[in-house]
């Protein structure tokens, strides 16, 4: 009898040993990211990764190479290349500001932000963090080696509701990200090839000159614009419209497919002696607001207040108070949106649209 009950104790003891050695909950798991978290927040705190992320906004899903760059206390390096338009744009932050860069085109923006603190990009390992640990209703389950949340989606762009994020069960390593609309689509899609924590970076890794010199930059010159994105020098207007459309095909002008419900487009004008070939295109209705596009090719680097906006594809800034002004470069393109009264995320809709364009 002493001998069955000594082999019960057995049994039960390496039962418990067992049990604790299983499945965690997605409290543990929590905790485990709060630790992981307050270590990237330390002296040392640095990672890196890469992958590919694919938009499925438009009508064809578009492919970009994504490498990140993360450095405690605030420094960023995050790369962004079309896989079919073989660009590159680079967002950096470092002790000078915050900058959005296009090497190719020796093009860059600096501007005063808080970036990254205030709004997070889904290629972010913090922003996924914290997308898990600030979500009280955070599901959980596993595939595979992978645990797997699916928590409620924090970004600039309120048609992001959910997201689908893979955390490698032994590291933590973000695997993969699936973020999808009210009818749970999936818009955005990034898968991580690699990821390491605590990499070596270099005293220039996330120097301006240095990241610019990826480059190779040729010149000519900008139409001048004052703070809110606004030619300084109105061009006449065009009268007919069968024109106007020939005028643009020759142009090679790249028209939203997105215009908001109640507006219309009203007319377009050149920008009559700039050397970048600069036009606007004007649209009326429920809101007004303008599009600038110009192919400047020349160095500049302008510095204001303004919002890092992540439009997916590249990097925009938000600058303005009354009067806002949406910039990003794609393909060679600067694009500004401009308006009083059009709310950010349709500005943002409108951006998305045109990025697939090619020029009419």
């Amino acid at each position: 009898m002493r001998r069955i009950t000594w082999v019960l104790a057995i049994i039960m003891s390496v039962a418990l040993v067992l049990a604790g050695c299983g499945k965690k909950d997605a409290t543990s798991v929590v905790k485990d990211l709060n630790d992981v978290s307050d270590k990237l927040e330390s002296k040392q705190g640095a990672y890196q990764g890469s992958g590919t992320m694919t938009l499925y906004t438009g009508e064809q899903p578009q492919e970009y190479k994504v490498e990140v760059w993360y450095k405690n206390p605030s420094y960023y390096r995050i790369s962004l290349s079309n896989v079919q338009k073989n660009v590159t744009q680079i967002v950096l932050r470092n002790d000078e500001g915050v900058f959005v860069l296009t090497p190719s085109l020796g093009k860059s923006f600096r501007f005063q932000s808080d970036w990254p603190d205030s709004q997070g990009q889904v290629y972010l390992y913090q922003t996924l963090l914290h997308g898990i640990t600030a979500d009280n209703n955070r599901q959980l389950t596993e595939d595979g080696d992978n645990y797997v949340f699916e928590v409620a989606a924090n970004y600039q762009s309120s048609a992001l509701v959910r997201q689908k994020i893979w955390l490698a069960k032994k590291t933590y390593e973000p695997k993969q990200v699936q973020v999808s609309d009210s009818e749970a689509k999936v818009v955005v899609d990034v898968k991580f090839d690699s990821f390491k924590f605590d990499p070596e970076f270099t005293k220039d890794s996330f120097d301006m000159q240095k990241n610019m010199a990826t480059g190779t930059p040729s010149e000519s010159t900008v139409a001048e614009v004052d703070e809110n994105g606004n030619p300084v020098n109105a061009p006449a207007e065009e009268e007919d419209a069968g024109q106007v459309t020939a005028e643009l095909g020759d142009f090679g002008v790249i028209e939203p497919d997105y215009i908001p419900a109640g507006v219309k487009y009203k007319d377009y004008h050149k920008i009559e002696g700039s050397n970048d070939h600069a036009v606007l295109i004007r649209y009326d209705g429920d809101y007004q607001y303008t599009i600038m596009e110009a192919r400047p090719l020349d160095r500049a680097v302008s510095l204001a207040p303004g919002t890092l906006i992540d439009l997916g594809f590249t990097a925009g800034v938000l600058t303005g108070d009354e009067q806002q002004t949406l910039t990003w470069m794609n393909d060679g393109v600067e694009f500004r949106i401009t308006s009083a009264n059009l709310p950010v995320d349709e500005m943002m809709q409108i951006a998305a649209s045109m990025e697939a364009q090619s020029g009419k």
